[in-house]
């Protein structure tokens, strides 16, 4: 069982950064591949970047954030981090990080643990 909180969201202006936290429990987190997803108002969750298990790949990111996201993990701190730079407001969602066992997946159903989001609002 693994359980995950988010934190770190709030309000910026575009061309600002933040910087999200996702606190897992459980001994094992390091044989769990860490995802962060986000959903804005009225569209589906969509996949955002991702992490392997230990973090010896490379993490995965989707096109819209490559080169402004880095998703980082810490398992000596059951924590995974997403540095968000270049923030715009098309950035605007609630903000979730997720894990499954050992690979990434771009597919939220892939996923077994979910925490319960934290907001991101990019004013222009």
């Amino acid at each position: 069982q693994v359980q995950l909180v988010e934190s770190g969201g709030g309000l910026v202006q575009a061309g600002g950064s933040l910087r999200l936290s996702c606190a897992a429990s459980g001994r094992t987190f390091r044989d769990y591949a860490v995802g962060w997803f986000r959903q804005a108002p009225g569209k589906e969750r969509e996949f955002v970047a991702a992490i392997n298990w230990r973090g010896l790949s490379a993490p995965n990111y989707a096109a819209s954030v490559e080169g402004r996201f880095t998703i980082s993990r810490d398992n000596a701190e059951n924590t995974v981090y997403l540095q968000m730079n270049s923030l715009e407001p098309e950035d605007t969602a609630v903000y979730y990080c997720a894990a499954r066992k050992y690979y990434v997946s771009y597919y939220t159903s892939d996923y077994d643990y979910w925490g319960q989001g934290t907001q991101v609002t990019v004013s222009s």
